[in-house]
């Protein structure tokens, strides 16, 4: 089963900020209900990460290289088992 850790955008409130509130790139709202995105968010389904950042390219390259570990520690099991054979 792969792993995800889905990106998140949050309001100062905690509240969830849907995909339809665009932003600036500093987070500064484009939509007019909304009160500007805080923090971005990604928890892994592994259970073991979670990040959580005002900076949302920040949060998705550290999601991302968290990401690339499963994917490398999936690889050397099966290379392990192979051997094993």
């Amino acid at each position: 089963m792969p792993f995800r850790a889905p990106l998140t955008n949050h309001h100062a409130d905690k509240t969830f900020c849907p995909a339809d509130h665009k932003h600036t790139s500093s987070g500064k709202p484009l939509h007019p209900d909304c009160p500007g995105r805080a923090y971005t968010q990604a928890i892994c389904s592994c259970g073991d990460w979670e990040m959580k950042q005002s900076g949302k390219g920040y949060v998705n390259e550290s999601r991302k290289r968290h990401l690339a570990t499963h994917t490398e520690t999936v690889g050397r099991s099966r290379s392990a088992a192979s051997q094993r054979s």
